[in-house]
């Protein structure tokens, strides 16, 4: 029976990832060490996965209990980003097929490592320490294959589909429950400066490959098919595609980046009124 002594209460996803954890030690004793060291030996959800992170960002010159120290006070001083984790494990959990629950993604999606390692860069850079915030983010890069400005506004509930080649520029914004999945750029048009990146709305799914460049805005509930180039704002509730992505037609349903379906089974002329 598993033994939850030293369990953090009140935490259902906590709680889930560490029932997974006990199961899969029996399962698979060749990971028991590993299970015991990256979730059974910790109290809260937090300290596991500070752990976690700093054990793959860590460098010769910024030891892992440092930077473990660095992510616990982001942990102590935002409930924010707290809360925010949570909210993107469960997108995994209810949008990928792949999850199958909260421990697989916890120990091995590194497009959510990635996001909750920018989540500390960002909350550094929100302090003025840009160094420290651009040398993590350097690091997500190099470990991760992801490259988000520190200063990028992300909201909660926000879905890195595998995560690899994800480019987001400085004054990018997304907000609630978007999805993206492989090689999507946020990026700008040339050589402009200021606000110059893209503002992504709540709901919008941006397929694999898809490069939304400038400062324009995907409206709610829009969708981008895969390997679009978008170079104009997006209505809300529309799906675009191809290059330069054009309308083709209304979202099927209110949210699109909670069900993960990127082809167009219906799409809906807007040239006929529908």
């Amino acid at each position: 029976m598993a033994d939850t002594s030293g369990q953090q209460t009140g935490d259902p996803i906590w709680t889930a990832i560490r029932a997974e954890a006990w199961s899969e030690e029996e399962r698979e004793p060749l990971l028991r060490k590993y299970l015991r060291e990256s979730i059974l030996k910790s109290k809260r959800l937090e300290d596991a996965l500070s752990s976690h992170l700093a054990a793959k960002l860590a460098t010769e010159s910024l030891y892992p209990m440092i930077l473990q120290a660095l992510i616990d006070h982001v942990w102590k001083e935002s409930p924010e980003v707290t809360r925010a984790l949570r909210a993107d494990l469960q997108a995994i959990r209810d949008r990928d097929p792949a999850s199958r629950g909260f421990l697989t993604p916890f120990l091995y999606f590194k497009g959510f490592h990635a996001l909750q390692a920018y989540r500390i860069a960002h909350w550094y850079w929100n302090q003025e320490r840009f160094l420290l915030a651009s040398h993590i983010q350097s690091r997500i890069s190099e470990v991760f294959g992801v490259d988000v400005h520190p200063a990028a506004k992300i909201g909660s509930g926000v879905l890195f589909d595998h995560g690899t080649a994800i480019v987001i520029g400085e004054t990018t914004v997304i907000e609630d429950n978007v999805s993206l999945l492989h090689e999507v750029t946020l990026g700008g048009t040339g050589k402009e400066t200021g606000d110059r990146h893209p503002k992504v709305r709540r709901g919008v799914l941006i397929g694999a490959g898809s490069k939304v460049l400038g400062n324009i805005e995907i409206g709610e509930g829009a969708k981008i098919g895969a390997g679009s180039v978008v170079l104009d704002p997006v209505p809300p509730h529309r799906t675009v595609a191809g290059v330069p992505a054009k309308i083709v037609g209304r979202t099927e349903v209110e949210s699109p980046a909670l069900e993960m379906d990127q082809s167009f089974p219906h799409v809906q002329n807007e040239g006929s009124g529908i």
